[in-house]
């Protein structure tokens, strides 16, 4: 199954009054050898498969995936998105951040994981597309 969709926008506040700026991820993904693991809530034991192409575009941090059968994750995976489970969120370190006007404003952040969750912490970070391809034997 491939999804893709956008895991945090650049400049909308969030629920825990985070702001992503752009370039925030930049480095973290340059410096990434291993493939971004997708999760499911945030939780270790629910690897559902791998983000195979991350970038910071223009809005904000988008990826596309590949949810892998034979992982533990992956039925829960499909089930939350057959529901219409469509949220999407960041498992990450912050290095460097900032106040200003009550929320903290982060610069640069540690990309650890991006889970599939049912209430994200940025209401706009969403799957755009979730498509389940059948191959030919």
């Amino acid at each position: 199954m491939i999804i893709e969709g956008y895991a945090a926008l650049f400049g909308a506040e969030d629920h825990m009054r985070d702001i992503v700026r752009a370039g925030a991820f930049a480095a973290s993904l340059q410096r990434r050898a291993a493939p971004m693991p997708i999760l499911v809530e945030h939780e270790p034991r629910l690897l559902a498969g791998f983000w195979t192409d991350v970038r910071e575009d223009g809005r904000g941090l988008w990826l596309r995936g590949d949810v892998r059968d034979e992982l533990p994750g992956a039925a829960r995976a499909k089930r939350a998105l057959a529901r219409g489970v469509d949220g999407l969120s960041i498992g990450f370190v912050p290095l460097s951040a900032h106040r200003a006007a009550g929320v903290r404003v982060l610069t640069e952040i540690e990309l650890l994981e991006v889970s599939i969750v049912a209430h994200p912490m940025q209401p706009l970070a969403r799957l755009t597309l979730a498509r389940e391809f059948v191959r030919a034997a």
